[in-house]
């Protein structure tokens, strides 16, 4: 597995976007082995910011098998601190590349997450490019009444990889509460990928989310996003700072 190091206490994984996907199917070997389910999660300044003030989601964190850098704050961050990592990787780029490898190797995927008919559509574009990608999807907005019957849906389609994206703590929750009822080998934390490959977020103009993302989302959801940027950003890298001049990892 790839190297580690702390940031705020959270856990990184020194990956680009070549080593995550061999990792995933490492762990993918690894659970089919041994039965025990391999949690994937994302550190990026919007999530290190609301794990300060959730301990049940740093404690989540903390005991997952693979946590990637979803976030070029995180990167500036781990440079500070003096790491590097190769690359931030975003659900809305990789997710194409799992789907290319997921039909290469005929791995089986759950993608639970989003409004009604967002999965679904997400689902159906890698589709459109990976015809032989076996997917199956549904929602996020299920009551806990109706969680039993989701469970039991997924573990009958028998997926190699879950990804669950209903943001940040809801994902990290959820995973949490339901792992021990699933008999998934990776149980992966994506965000809001399914809306952009949905097409019902812009991310904005390419050149811009390609260097920084952040902008382009602030950009295209200023009501929505101005203070996680805005305020979260400073208040990460502050934060960081205070951790380097402490000496502490």
């Amino acid at each position: 597995m790839p190297d580690r190091f702390e940031i705020l206490g959270l856990p990184v994984d020194i990956l680009d976007l070549k080593s995550l996907l061999s990792s995933a199917g490492a762990l993918i070997a690894d659970a089919r082995r041994d039965g025990r389910p391999r949690t994937v999660a994302y550190l990026n300044v919007h999530v290190a910011n609301t794990a300060r003030r959730d301990e049940d989601l740093t404690r989540f964190l903390r005991g997952v098998d693979l946590c990637y850098c979803d976030g070029a704050g995180v990167v500036l961050g781990a440079r500070l601190l003096g790491h590097r990592l190769p690359e931030r990787m975003t659900g809305a780029d990789w997710i194409w590349d799992l789907a290319r490898e997921a039909q290469s190797r005929q791995w089986r995927i759950f993608w639970l997450g989003g409004e009604p008919g967002v999965t679904d559509r997400a689902a159906a574009e890698l589709r459109d490019v990976h015809p032989n990608l076996h997917i199956d999807s549904d929602h996020g907005f299920h009551t806990p009444e109706a969680t039993p019957a989701l469970l039991e849906r997924i573990v009958a389609c028998d997926p190699d990889i879950l990804l669950v994206g209903m943001g940040t703590p809801i994902q990290e929750r959820w995973v949490a509460a339901n792992l021990d009822a699933l008999t998934v080998p990776v149980v992966w934390c994506l965000g809001a990928t399914a809306d952009f490959v949905a097409g019902e977020v812009n991310r904005g103009p390419a050149w811009l989310h390609d260097n920084q993302e952040w902008l382009a989302r602030l950009l295209t959801e200023p009501g929505r996003l101005w203070r996680r940027y805005l305020i979260g950003n400073p208040v990460f890298l502050a934060r960081v700072v205070r951790q380097r001049l402490s000496g502490r990892e």
